[in-house]
């Protein structure tokens, strides 16, 4: 059995899945605030029970928002207070008697879809997230590539390619980052960059659905605005498909379900790709707020 954990901010979930990928159980528990000593002990506890209930000892495997410092194995997490600065891997490890796999929810989400049985072909997915942030994850072969520092997949945090800033016209802004530099690309392709993009070009702070449903109203500042983001993303999606060169796209967070992306997107990448190139297909992201937990438990898997 595999199983998977999704530590989040207020819930963890856990999923077992068998041998065929199909989810045998699912529990949620709430995320113990600060108490570290209790984050493992609920871990261990559930791994315990499902021990117990299958008749086996399942793989583990954990998606937290997050990522783990190659050095020393220590999890720097903003939404997990309790796991910050801890070496979680290794705790829990030495508290179950097994090995561990932890890696970025952004990774799971990616590595959930691609073991999708429809994308099992495909041997380079790319997922990326277009949700409160714009994050992502690299699927090669059916394994997670985390790199060096466990910060590939970051991509959010590379800086707005020139094309992309110049498209933005005189007026551009730069917003600065949580990562404390400035144009990252999470504060403009993200739902809260379209919305911080609306406001300063209009003055106006308005939801992203609200823009996307004036947009479909016909409104005139809203296709204007919605024309500028398009043009935009599909320059900043054309120089991460030229520098990674994947397979299938696929697309998940809130913002991934304005269909006007899946219709945009084929037409508008092109351009910028190389001449020899042809631009990935660009998907809907299948598995939704299951994904987490999905591809936390098939961090284990071996293609």
């Amino acid at each position: 059995m595999y199983y998977g954990f999704d530590v989040g901010g207020t819930k963890i979930e856990f999923g077992a899945f068998d041998s065929d990928l199909k989810r045998q159980a699912t529990e949620r528990v709430p995320t113990p605030g600060d108490d570290y000593e209790q984050l493992i002990e609920t871990l261990a506890a559930l791994v315990a029970k499902y021990d117990q209930q299958f008749g086996c000892e399942g793989t583990v495997g954990i998606g937290i928002p997050g990522i783990e410092k190659a050095e020393d194995g220590t999890v720097l997490t903003v939404n997990v207070p309790a796991a910050k600065g801890r070496t979680l891997r290794t705790d829990l490890e030495a508290k179950i008697g097994r090995a561990v796999a932890l890696n970025n929810d952004a990774n799971c989400f990616a590595l959930s879809e691609a073991w999708d049985e429809e994308l099992r072909g495909e041997k380079v997915v790319l997922g990326l997230i277009l949700g409160t942030g714009f994050g992502g994850g690299l699927i090669v072969d059916g394994k997670v590539v985390s790199g060096k520092n466990n910060v590939a997949g970051e991509l959010g945090h590379m800086r707005m390619p020139i094309d992309a800033w110049l498209h933005l016209g005189e007026n551009a802004p730069i917003f600065d980052c949580g990562c404390e530099k400035k144009g990252c690309i999470d504060n403009y392709l993200s739902g809260r960059g379209f919305e911080m993009l609306y406001t300063h070009f209009y003055g106006e702070e308005k939801k992203a659905i609200e823009i996307i449903n004036a947009f479909k109203e016909g409104e005139e500042q809203a296709s204007e605005f919605v024309e500028r983001y398009m043009e935009m993303l599909a320059m900043v999606f054309a120089g991460l498909f030229t520098g990674i060169d994947p397979d299938v796209v696929v697309l998940g967070g809130g913002l991934s379900n304005f269909e006007y992306i899946y219709e945009e997107m084929p037409k508008r990448v092109p351009k910028y790709l190389l001449s020899i190139a042809n631009a990935p297909k660009i998907i809907k992201a299948k598995h939704g707020d299951s994904g987490g937990v999905r591809g936390a438990a098939f961090l284990n898997i071996q293609r």
